[in-house]
């Protein structure tokens, strides 16, 4: 049963505080809600607080296969440390050998539309397979990740499939500086490519460590800011269309 919330409701979850909100979607939804995280540092705190406020909460990624050996290294001292199961979302075998057999292992270097076309088939769908399973999406997304994230709410009801659903981002109004103070003060695990440079951290051969000064998702598809003047770093989870 699709869950609804109305004008009302949105709004006092917009003014709740992160665990309130991780709290109310099990309330709400039991097996229904999840974090789904790509185990970003925001992904951390969430599983971690979630353990305290509502620890029957699940936890599930998009594993693209493509992910540093680091970020899998991750889940595995998650799921020890908190003893829960970390759900995997994989590429359907099928989709992928064909856009590999058709295009190549690294097409995303030939043009944005194969750009595009990886990310759909290593993320996005996959993703779309996991919103099924829940009426409440949690997610990590900041509002000072980069400009296209400025005016991310807490609480709003996405299109999924023609289906209404919950998204949350309990942690959109944290700084950076706040998330590593809740990591350091916990003892939360993170992923160590954060101590080498990066500030985003996404499939391995698309991702890399950022410079003084550059937003913190210049590092992802570095080489296509030499192909555009302006190219927006999203995936296509948290946007409408096909990709980036």
């Amino acid at each position: 049963m699709t869950m609804t919330v109305d004008k009302t409701q949105l709004a006092q979850l917009n003014d709740s505080d992160p665990e309130y909100l991780l709290r109310w979607a099990w309330d709400m939804g039991k097996e229904r809600a999840a974090i789904l995280t790509s185990l970003q540092n925001t992904g951390s705190v969430m599983i971690d607080m979630a353990r305290r406020v509502a620890p029957e909460l699940r936890v599930a990624v998009i594993d693209t296969l493509r992910m540093p050996r680091e970020t899998y290294a991750l889940i595995d001292a998650f799921e020890e440390r908190y003893g829960i199961t970390i759900e995997r979302f994989k590429p359907d075998p099928e989709r992928l050998a064909m856009m590999v057999n058709r295009h190549g292992e690294y097409l995303f270097f030939d043009s944005r539309e194969k750009q595009e076309f990886c990310c759909r088939v290593r993320k996005v769908e996959p993703n779309q397979r996991a919103l099924d399973t829940v009426d409440v999406w949690i997610t990590g997304l900041r509002r000072d990740q980069s400009e296209k994230r400025m005016a991310t709410p807490k609480a709003g009801i996405v299109v999924q499939r023609d289906r209404k659903i919950i998204k949350l981002c309990p942690l959109a109004d944290w700084t950076e500086e706040a998330v590593w103070s809740y990591i350091q003060e916990h003892d939360v695990p993170y992923n160590p490519l954060y101590d080498t440079g990066y500030t985003s951290i996404g499939c391995e051969v698309c991702t890399t460590p950022t410079l003084p000064g550059e937003e913190k998702r210049a590092g992802r598809w570095r080489w296509m800011n030499q192909l555009e003047k302006k190219h927006d770093k999203e995936c296509g989870l948290h946007i409408d269309g096909a990709g980036i």
